[in-house]
């Protein structure tokens, strides 16, 4: 049997569910998740979702300040290019990615902040108002978190 791996998926709707899933494919157009408040087994269909949070525990921990932008981050790592996207909701993700290419239904950004609750997550660029690589990520994300501060 596989490991189940614990996942926050987030709708595109503003939705949220916790849980694990055994079988998360990018190029399915869906998962099970066994949701963590009552075990019930739900279907994820991924054109719904905004993105796929793999995250280290379910919990999280709400008072931790979330690193915000790149803040002199390298410009590749291991994980790849820098990738910043700007959701339709408003919300800014920074990360890195290996898998980006325009066009794809989604790819996968590790987080910059690499000591928060997220490993990686998988980003459906249906719900991303923006999404842009290398120096343009943080041209973006500097605008974004710049206008935040007015």
């Amino acid at each position: 049997m596989s490991e189940s791996i614990r996942v926050v998926a987030r709708f595109s709707d503003g939705r949220m569910l916790k849980g694990t899933t055994q079988d998360f494919l990018p190029n399915r157009p869906l998962f099970h998740l066994i949701r963590a408040s009552d075990n019930a087994t739900v279907d994820v269909h991924c054109k719904d979702l905004k993105a796929v949070f793999f995250v280290r525990t379910l919990e999280g921990n709400p008072g931790r300040q979330r690193l915000q932008g790149f803040v002199d981050a390298p410009a590749t790592t291991a994980q790849g290019r820098k990738v910043a996207v700007l959701f339709k909701d408003g919300e800014l993700l920074c990360g890195y990615t290996l898998t980006y290419q325009a066009g794809r239904d989604g790819f996968f950004l590790f987080p910059v902040d690499e000591s928060g609750n997220n490993m990686r997550a998988y980003v459906m660029v249906a719900s991303a108002a923006e999404v842009k690589v290398g120096p343009a990520a943080e041209a973006l994300a500097m605008r974004v978190l710049g206008e935040r501060k007015k």
